[in-house]
């Protein structure tokens, strides 16, 4: 586990209707404070990443499809400098994960149909205060093929 991030247990409540999907709450204590929500869709197989924010700490939960969500720790400063970690997250297992700023981080679309992520980040995206890198072509020890073993 990189240091700083959670990884945290969502509920969901079904009925014959549908379900409700918790996320994230004010007055729970992980919650730092609200920038702006957002959705973003990615398609089997596709990445979308590498990215880094300077100041945006991100909370991601993915409603549908599954992601492998990869983060990588660059920080000078921590216990964890230099690791990697991979999550499968989504309706197999429906998490949040809070990802601080100065962790590159990027997602593939994983599964046989598109997913949806939310972020409810807790600032609103300003294009100065993020960094993005190529997923393929980059100093980042980490290779986005299947694996298979």
């Amino acid at each position: 586990m990189i240091e700083g991030v959670l990884v945290k247990q969502l509920s969901q409540i079904a009925d014959e209707r549908g379900k409700i999907m918790h996320m994230l709450r004010a007055d729970e204590p992980h919650f730092e404070k609200f920038g702006e929500i957002y959705f973003s869709t990615v398609y089997p197989g596709a990445v979308k990443g590498w990215h880094i924010h300077k100041e945006m700490t991100l909370n991601y939960a993915v409603v549908s499809g599954m992601i492998k969500l990869v983060l990588y720790d660059p920080r000078k400063d921590s216990k964890t400098k230099g690791e990697i970690q991979e999550l499968f997250i989504g309706e197999d297992n429906y998490v949040l994960v809070k990802i601080p700023p100065g962790i590159w981080n990027g997602f593939k679309g994983v599964g046989a149909k598109p997913a949806i992520v939310a972020n409810c980040a807790t600032m609103p995206h300003h294009p100065d205060e993020i960094e993005r890198l190529d997923p393929l072509k980059n100093d980042i020890p980490y290779d986005w093929g299947l694996k298979h073993g």
